[in-house]
C-alpha cells in the first residue's frame, strides 16, 4: 500500500471534478469496465509504484491527455491532408472505370483529408494515453530493479539484528527506519509498519498484503516463507540465515546473467559503430559513380548516426544494468540530534541555518563559518576540488571561454566552414580539443582522485571485519575491539577505527562516530556495513554473530566487483579496439584514396583527364574534415560507453575520452603530414618499406636489376618510375621495372647466351635470360630469378 502525504488542494486537484481527470470520467466509465483485466493491472502497478492516484481518475487523466493529443494530430493531419492535394495533387494508380469515375474524383479529396486526420489522429491518442498509462510500470519496473539489488544486503540487516536479540516487531521497525541505506526494501517494510499503527491490522495480515503487492517476486517470496514461519511459531533467526544463504548466491547468479547480457551488448556495439563508416565508404563512391549529391547524408552519418548509435548503446545498456544505490549518507532518526554534513560547506552552514533570521548573533555565527569555509577552500584548493570534482568547472569553463576568445582576437581559430575545411586539424583543436582538455582533464584527475581516496577504505575491509569479530568474540566491548585491530592493522581502515576510538574517549557515542566515518566517505555499500553494526551495537556489546555476518556480506559484494572487473575489462577492450580499427581505416582510407585520386587529377594525359572529371564529384578537403570529426566523434562516444560498462557512471569514462580523443588528434595530424607530403612523399614511403621487405627476402640471391641499382652495366635504364612484387602462377615473385631505354643493350646472365627481343614485354621463351630489350622508348622489361 502507498499513502497519499499530499496537501488537500493537491488531491483537489488530481481527483475533483474541477479536474482535468474529473471531467473524462464519464468517459472512464463508458469505455472502462472495473472489472476488467486491463482497470486491474493499472490498479496493481500504481500500487507497486507507490502512486497515491486511484485507477479511476489515473485513466481519466490518460484519456483527457490522449483525446487532447489526437485531436491535435488530427488536426495537423486534415491540414497536412488537404496541403498535399493543391500543390502535389494525386491520381489512382489503377485506371477507374469511366461509370465510377466521378464518384472518386467527388470523394477523393474529403476522403484523403479525412484518412489522414484519423490516421495521425489515432496516432496522437495513442503516444498521449499509452505514455501516461505506461509512467506507473516504468516505475514498478525500477523499484523491482533496486528491491532485487538491496535485497540480499537487507536480508543479512534482518538476521543481525534478530542475532542481536530483537524481536519480530523490532526487526520490521528497524527495517523500515532504514530507508537511507536499503532504500525500496525499506519502503516495503514501511507500508507493512504503517498499516499496522494507522489501520489496526496485525502484522502477519500486512506482511500478506504487501507480498501480493510488491513489485519484486524475490521479495514476495521471500516474505511469504517468512510469514509461515511467523504463523508457524518457527525459528526466525535460522529462517533468516538459510534466507540470507540464498540470498548471496542469488545475487552472484544474477551478477553473471547480467554479464553475459553485457557481453552481447558489446559485440551488437561492435557491429553498429562500423556501420557509419561503411555509410561513409558508400556515400564517397555513390558520389564519385555521379549518383548525386551525397553531402547531406555525409552531414547527417558523421553528426548524426554516429552520436545516434551510441546514446541509443547507452540507454540499451543502462536498462539492464544495476546501478549502485543510495549516496552513501546515514541520516538521523526522527529527534536525534545529529547533523549530516553534505554537499559543500559554504552553501550549506548546517546546524546554525536552523537559527538564523531570530537573532543576529546566529547571523553573524553563519557569515563567520562561510568565510572561514572559503579561506579553507583557498588555502587548500586541490582537496576542495577533490571532494566536489565538478566544482572544477567554476574554474575551468571561464577559462576556456578566454581562452577561445583570445583565438578569435588573434585571428588564430577559424570562424567560417570554408576556413575548418582548409585546416581540419587545426580548426578542430581550437573548438574541439582545447575545450576538452581544459575541462575534462582536471576532471577527470580529481574525480579519479576522489574515487581512489574513497575505495581505499574498502581494500580491507572484509578482512578488518573478520579481526573485529575475533576480538569481540573474546570478550571485549565494540569499541575495544576497534582499539586493537587499529593497533594491528595498517592502511586507511585502521587509521579511521583509531579516530572513532578517540573520538567516542571524547564523549562522541559510538553510533555517531560510525555515522560521521561513514559519512566522511559516502560509499553505499559501506554505509550498510555500518548501518547494520550501528543498529547491533545498540542491543548487545557481543555481536561477533553480526560482525562475522557484515565480513560475510562484504566477501560476497568483493568477489561480485572482483567477477564484475574481469568480464567488464573484456567489453572496455573490445570497445577500444573497435575504435582503433575505425580510427585505422579512416585513415588509410584518407591516404590511399581521397589523397590519391587527388594526386591522379592532377596528372597529364587523357587517363587523367578522365580521373579529373572522375573525381570531381568529390571534395578531399571537406572529406578529410569529415572523417576527423568522425573518428573524433566515436573516440568521445566510445569513451563515455566503456566508463559506464565499467563502473555503472557515465563520468568515469571521461579519462578515456581524454586519453582516445588525443589518440585521434596524433594520429590525424600524422595522416596529415602525410599527405601533406604529396605523391612523392607517399611512394617513396611505400619505396622504403617494400625495398627494405624485398631486401630481407633477396638475401643471398643474385642482384635483381643491377642496373637500376648503380651497376655499369644499366644499359639504357637511365629513369626509374616504380617497382611492384607481382604474383604469377609459375613465379610468386617476380619484381618488375619500367624505364626508358636510349639504346640497344643486351645482359650476359647466369653464362646463358645473349638474347635481345623487341620493345615491350620479354615472353616467356626469354625469362631465363634476364634482362633484355631493344630500342624501347618507354617499354617494359622483365626480369626473373
Amino acid at each position: 500500500m502507498s499513502l497519499d502525504t499530499r496537501d488537500p488542494q493537491q488531491q483537489q486537484q488530481l481527483g475533483g471534478e474541477d479536474s482535468l481527470g474529473g471531467k473524462f470520467y464519464p468517459l472512464y466509465q463508458w469505455l472502462f469496465d472495473e472489472d476488467s483485466e486491463f482497470v486491474k493491472n493499472v490498479e496493481k502497478k500504481l500500487a507497486q509504484a507507490r502512486m497515491a492516484d486511484n485507477v479511476e481518475m489515473f485513466l481519466s487523466r490518460s484519456l483527457a491527455v490522449g483525446l487532447i493529443a489526437g485531436l491535435g494530430l488530427w488536426l495537423l493531419g486534415s491540414i497536412a491532408g488537404y496541403l498535399f492535394l493543391q500543390f502535389i495533387g494525386w491520381s489512382p494508380i489503377v485506371p477507374l472505370p469511366e461509370s465510377i469515375s466521378p464518384i472518386a474524383r467527388a470523394i477523393r479529396e474529403p476522403l484523403i483529408i479525412i484518412v489522414s486526420g484519423l490516421l495521425l489522429g489515432s496516432f496522437g491518442f495513442a503516444i498521449g494515453f499509452g505514455s501516461i498509462v505506461s509512467i506507473p510500470y516504468f516505475r514498478a519496473n525500477g523499484r523491482k530493479r533496486e528491491i532485487n539489488v538491496l535485497l540480499a544486503d537487507s536480508v543479512a540487516f534482518m538476521y543481525a539484528l534478530a542475532v542481536g536479540g530483537m524481536n519480530q516487531l523490532e526487526i520490521l521497525r528497524a527495517m523500515a527506519k532504514a530507508d537511507d541505506t536499503y532504500g525500496e526494501v525499506s519502503k516495503e517494510f514501511q507500508s507493512i509498519v504503517l498499516e499496522t499503527e494507522y489501520f489496526d491490522t496485525d502484522y502477519r495480515t500486512a506482511v500478506r498484503n504487501q507480498a501480493l503487492e510488491s513489485p519484486s517476486d524475490e521479495l514476495s517470496q521471500f516474505l511469504t516463507d517468512m510469514l509461515s514461519i511467523l504463523n508457524s511459531g518457527g525459528n526466525l533467526t535460522d529462517f533468516l540465515e538459510d534466507q540470507k544463504d540464498k540470498q548471496m548466491r542469488t545475487a552472484k547468479q544474477e551478477q553473471k546473467k547480467l554479464l553475459d547480457t553485457m557481453e552481447l551488448f558489446g559485440e551488437m556495439y561492435m557491429t553498429l559503430s562500423l556501420f557509419p563508416l561503411l555509410l561513409i565508404i558508400i556515400l564517397v563512391i555513390m558520389s564519385m559513380m555521379g549518383s548525386g549529391d551525397q553531402t547531406t547524408l555525409l552531414y547527417g552519418t558523421v553528426y548524426g548516426l554516429i552520436p545516434l548509435i551510441g546514446m541509443g548503446f547507452l540507454v540499451l545498456t543502462s536498462t539492464v544494468t544495476q546501478d549502485e544505490i543510495g549516496d552513501g549518507y546515514l541520516r538521523p532518526d526522527a529527534g536525534e540530534d545529529f547533523a549530516v554534513e553534505e554537499g559543500i560547506a559554504v552553501f550549506n552552514p548546517g546546524l546554525v541555518e536552523e537559527y538564523t533570521g531570530d537573532k543576529k548573533v546566529f547571523d553573524h555565527i553563519k557569515r563567520q563559518e562561510g568565510t572561514y569555509e572559503l579561506m579553507q577552500i583557498l588555502k587548500a584548493p586541490h582537496l576542495f576540488f577533490r571532494n566536489h570534482p565538478k566544482m572544477v568547472f567554476v574554474v575551468t569553463v571561464p577559462l576556456t571561454l578566454l581562452v577561445l576568445v583570445g583565438t578569435v582576437v588573434a585571428e588564430s581559430a577559424p570562424l567560417s566552414w570554408d576556413a575548418m575545411k582548409a585546416q581540419p586539424v587545426w580548426g578542430t583543436f581550437i573548438w574541439v580539443y582545447v575545450p576538452l582538455y581544459l575541462n575534462l582533464l582536471p576532471l577527470s584527475i580529481f574525480y579519479e582522485w576522489n574515487v581512489q581516496s574513497r575505495r581505499a577504505i574498502l581494500g580491507g575491509l572484509s578482512e578488518n571485519l573478520r579481526k573485529l569479530a575475533s576480538a569481540n568474540d573474546t570478550g571485549m566491548t565494540l569499541l575495544e575491539s576497534l582499539k586493537i585491530v587499529s593497533e594491528t592493522s595498517s592502511g586507511k581502515l585502521a587509521e579511521e577505527f583509531e579516530t572513532m576510538h578517540s573520538k567516542v574517549n571524547y564523549g562522541t557515542s559510538l553510533k555517531d562516530a560510525l555515522r560521521e566515518f561513514n559519512n566522511t566517505y559516502h560509499i553505499p555499500r559501506l554505509a550498510r556495513t555500518v548501518r547494520l553494526i550501528s543498529e547491533a551495537q545498540e542491543a548487545s556489546s557481543q555481536i561477533q554473530d553480526v560482525l562475522s555476518t557484515a565480513a560475510k556480506s562484504s566477501e560476497n559484494q568483493d568477489d561480485i566487483d572482483r567477477e564484475r572487473k574481469t568480464r567488464t575489462r573484456m567489453q572496455m577492450v573490445i570497445i577500444i579496439m573497435t575504435y582503433l580499427t575505425l580510427l585505422a581505416v579512416m585513415a588509410l582510407l584518407k591516404i590511399q584514396f581521397l589523397d590519391t585520386m587527388a594526386g591522379l587529377a592532377e596528372t597529364s594525359g587523357q587517363a587523367a583527364q578522365e580521373t579529373e572529371e572522375f573525381s570531381q564529384a568529390i571534395d578531399p578537403d571537406l572529406l578529410s574534415m569529415l572523417f576527423f570529426h568522425a573518428v573524433t566523434l566515436q573516440a568521445l562516444i566510445s569513451s563515455f560507453i566503456a566508463g559506464y560498462i565499467r563502473n555503472v557512471q557515465i563520468i568515469s569514462g571521461v579519462k578515456y575520452a581524454v586519453a582516445l580523443a588525443t589518440v585521434a588528434l596524433v594520429a590525424w595530424t600524422a595522416v596529415e603530414q602525410i599527405s601533406s607530403g604529396g605523391t612523392e612523399g607517399g611512394e617513396a614511403l611505400l619505396l622504403l618499406v617494400g625495398s627494405a621487405g624485398w631486401s630481407l627476402w633477396g638475401q643471398g640471391r643474385p642482384s635483381i636489376l643491377p642496373g637500376c641499382n648503380g651497376s655499369a652495366d644499366t644499359g639504357g635504364c637511365n629513369s626509374f618510375t616504380r617497382q611492384s612484387l607481382l604474383s604469377a602462377e609459375t613465379d610468386p615473385f617476380r619484381l618488375e621495372s619500367q624505364f626508358e631505354c636510349s639504346r640497344t643493350y643486351s645482359h650476359q646472365y647466369d653464362n646463358k647466351p645473349e638474347r635481345t627481343c623487341g620493345a615491350g614485354r620479354v615472353d616467356d621463351s626469354t625469362r631465363d635470360d634476364g634482362v633484355q630489350g631493344t630500342n624501347c622508348q618507354t617499354g617494359r622489361c622483365r626480369q626473373h630469378d
